[in-house]
């Protein structure tokens, strides 16, 4: 176990579960440091068939912690740039993992945790998870998840919900392909047993291929992943570091009302 995730071994299947339950598993640098770290040290573990990955608590994952936030607003664009760089190689590598991934979704999927459920393979959600792009109410813009964000549910739903912000719940994030079932939640683990029994089935490196294939076909590979991230970094600096970031930002931070928002 690390500071902010339970890790454990079920038989061939590595579980973590992001355990911060008390601000909904939200996101700073130290939680993206040790989830990529240990998502690394798994992917070289060649006994484990399948990752499943989860939340503790009420949540999935809330997406950037507020006091996180906070830092970075203060921040240099160099540093907010370094700073998103480093969750772009979080998702990147979640993304590229050589085996089998389930995203166990047992709540809220806001913001970045919507970019992880986008980059595992499979997404089963209880029915009263909720998720939601909200990044143009803070003045910012969901650059990092994007790309893997875009690949689940396609250019023409990102654009809805990337400028809407609208929160949706499980079955409409089943019906613009963000999770492939949702099932009551006293079902979810009996489902997400199913998949990893199925998973349990295919021969592991023809599977390891075949995921790879699947995004080469997509036109995704490391490389370019790379790439992209590093403009999508740079992107976000600069609009935190921006006039409307900021105010965005401190309205949230404040809970005062961003200026858009108020009357002439």
């Amino acid at each position: 176990m690390s500071g902010s995730l339970q890790i454990s071994i079920e038989g061939r299947t590595a579980r973590i579960t992001l355990d911060r339950p008390q601000t909904h598993n939200a996101f700073d640098d130290e939680l993206i440091g040790e989830l990529t770290a240990e998502l690394e040290k798994l992917a070289s573990d060649n006994s484990l068939r399948a990752l499943v990955l989860t939340g503790a608590g009420a949540s999935f994952s809330a997406g950037a912690n507020a006091n996180w936030m906070k830092r970075m607003a203060t921040a240099s664009e160099a540093e907010n740039r370094a700073d998103s760089e480093r969750l772009a190689a979080l998702m990147r590598t979640l993304n590229f993992f050589p085996k089998p991934t389930v995203a166990r979704v047992n709540g809220a999927a806001m913001g970045g945790g919507v970019g992880l459920v986008a980059c595992c393979d499979i997404a089963i959600a209880a029915d009263m998870a909720k998720f939601a792009l909200s990044e143009v109410k803070l003045g910012l813009v969901p650059a990092v998840i994007s790309p893997y964000v875009i690949a689940a549910i396609g250019a023409r739903q990102a654009r809805r919900l990337f400028v809407s912000a609208e929160v949706i719940d499980a079955h409409e994030a089943l019906r613009i392909d963000l999770v492939h079932r949702v099932v009551a939640a006293d079902k979810l683990d009996e489902a997400i047993a199913r998949e990893l029994d199925l998973l349990a089935k295919g021969a592991p490196n023809a599977q390891r291929e075949a995921k790879q294939l699947a995004l080469r076909m997509a036109g995704a590979t490391p490389e370019h992943a790379t790439q992209i991230d590093k403009d999508n970094a740079a992107l976000i600096a600069r609009l935190r570091i921006g006039a409307e970031g900021q105010a965005g930002l401190g309205a949230f931070l404040d809970k005062q009302t961003p200026p858009w928002l108020k009357q002439e």
